[in-house]
């Protein structure tokens, strides 16, 4: 008879699992390269399948129709708050560029703002970026987040996009994309949900769902290793090379259903359609940021968008 075993359940990569600080996660921008804005919030709708033409090189389905899962996400503009200069990354100087009145009720924002000048010896340049959420359904509270430029010259690229509304389609053009953002949040959960150990026998004494030993008698304490009860979800992700199926306006294509997305409502601004899932319930906060490690599997699926079959769930 064959050997009864089974390997660790649960992933050692991402310790402690608890509950995520931020819901837009901070980010290391050094390996993510690209030219432009390196980084844009948008929000989730939901789920739904798309009727795409497939023209993948070498595709057994080349040039024919083909059913596929995508994730709407509405990405409304956003605008420029501030400007930091970095120089070995330490802050040189930051400099406020917008005040807004809408901005007053979140943030303690000065009367008259600063005059962009430069530094001497940065070498590299971050903006301070805010949504216009309040363009849309979700709520009126505006998202900041930390995003890099890349490009030659960062500076005049900065200057150009001081009190701009920056939109997707216009400032954000990357065929590959990871999502970055918060999962569901499941609460206080036994080790069987949350580590995936399998129940023991009825007959077991101590416990159905709980693991066998919690440790041995010495070392004299219990490793972070033995499935335990805990927070489940809530956790940060990441979800690296996803495929940008269409990138539009409301304006330009209307995709609400007459009654609107479930648990979200209708798309007001700019929207893309990311192929696969995202983390996150409907209205979560997600960071899409160009791809730094692009499969090459990947990057030969080339899919060109025709309709939405179905409103989300």
């Amino acid at each position: 008879m064959a050997k009864l075993s089974k390997p660790h359940a649960g992933s050692l990569q991402f310790w402690p699992r608890k509950r995520a600080e931020n819901l837009i996660p901070r980010v290391n921008w050094d390996p993510v390269k690209g030219d432009g804005i390196l980084g844009f919030i948008a929000y989730k709708v939901g789920m739904a399948t798309a009727i795409v033409k497939d023209t993948s090189d070498k595709s057994m389905t080349l040039n024919k129709k083909v059913f596929i899962p995508v994730t709407i996400l509405e990405a409304p503009p956003m605008k420029v708050f501030s400007v930091r200069f970095y120089k070995n990354g330490k802050v040189l100087k930051d400099v406020i560029v917008s005040n807004e009145p809408s901005l007053k009720r979140y943030l303690r924002v000065p009367k008259q703002i600063g005059h962009l000048n430069a530094p001497e010896g940065f070498d590299n340049i971050h903006l301070i970026v805010y949504s216009l959420v309040s363009q849309t359904d979700v709520k009126k509270t505006p998202d900041l987040i930390e995003v890099a430029v890349g490009g030659a010259n960062k500076l005049e690229l900065t200057k150009s996009l001081i009190n701009k509304e920056l939109s997707f389609k216009e400032f954000f053009n990357h065929p590959m994309l990871d999502i970055r953002g918060v999962t569901k949040g499941k609460g206080f959960e036994g080790p069987v949900p949350r580590f995936g150990i399998s129940l023991k026998s009825h007959k077991s004494e101590k416990g159905v769902r709980r693991p066998g030993s919690l440790a041995p008698w010495h070392p004299a304490r219990v490793t972070f290793r033995t499935p335990m009860a805990g927070q489940l979800g809530f956790f940060t992700r990441i979800n690296y090379n996803n495929n940008l199926i269409l990138s539009s306006s409301i304006r330009e294509k209307d995709i609400n259903p007459k009654s609107g997305y479930i648990h979200y409502g209708k798309v007001n601004t700019s929207y893309i359609l990311i192929k696969g899932s995202v983390q996150g319930p409907a209205k979560r906060q997600i960071l899409v940021t160009p791809s730094y490690r692009p499969s090459p599997y990947q990057l030969k699926k080339k899919y060109e968008f025709i309709e939405l079959v179905n409103e989300t769930k």
